[in-house]
């Protein structure tokens, strides 16, 4: 099993998440709980260029990710996902939910 890897640092007054490998029914909790964190706390962007697997479980995270930044007023944006994760998206039906942008100084 491929280990998930998530940094967390502090850039133009947000929280950005890089996060490396899979995010499946094995990986999910730890990205769950980060990202929450994240939201909570500050605007915040989550790098997925580097994600290998985005199971129906991360997407549910993404969801929910997305539905608390704007309860929270604080804003979110997945940056530059990769062909997989962007395709595991799209594949929900509402790829136009996600908000995607290509890199960080689009935000």
């Amino acid at each position: 099993m491929t280990q998930l890897e998530i940094s967390v640092h502090t850039e133009h007054h947000r929280l950005v998440l890089d996060v490396i490998g899979p995010i499946n029914s094995y990986t999910f909790t730890d990205f769950q709980e980060k990202i929450y964190k994240a939201i909570a706390q500050s605007d915040t962007a989550v790098v997925m260029e580097h994600v290998t697997a985005l199971s129906s479980a991360g997407i549910g995270v993404l969801m929910t990710a997305i539905e608390d930044a704007e309860a929270s007023g604080h804003g979110f944006a997945i940056v530059n996902p990769s062909e997989i994760a962007r395709l595991a998206m799209e594949s929900t039906g509402f790829g136009d939910r996600f908000p995607i942008v290509q890199s960080l100084k689009q935000i």
